[in-house]
């Protein structure tokens, strides 16, 4: 597999590629919106509200603390995460940035 060129890029665009990718998986989108919903934090709680397998979205929980949006405290066994509200507000604004960015208005498609 080859490497991606990032070079030539702001750090913004490099930070906002990378928040996409994590983004980019519908099981993550739905776990972010669970811990969102239910303001605590939790483990195995969040098997039993998604359709998948328990070592699934151990994959997909890793890959959103990667990126800072989620945080997890080791209870005995157990993992709890729930969302990093100062990461969250980070990635809001982000975000917000960059789809108000304007857009001319195009008659080329």
């Amino acid at each position: 597999m080859g490497t991606s060129k990032t070079e030539g890029f702001t750090a913004q665009q490099l930070e906002l590629a990378t928040i996409a990718r994590a983004l980019a998986h519908p099981a993550r989108v739905a776990i972010l919106q669970y811990l969102a919903q239910v303001n605590a934090c939790i483990g195995g709680d969040i098997v039993e509200a998604l359709p998948l397998a328990q070592p699934t979205i151990s994959r997909h929980l890793k890959e959103l603390k990667e990126v800072g949006l989620i945080k997890g405290e080791i209870e005995g066994v157990r993992v709890n995460y729930c969302i990093d509200r100062g990461r969250w507000e980070e990635v809001q604004a982000l975000m917000g940035m960059f789809f108000s960015t304007p857009v001319n208005e195009q008659d080329c498609c």
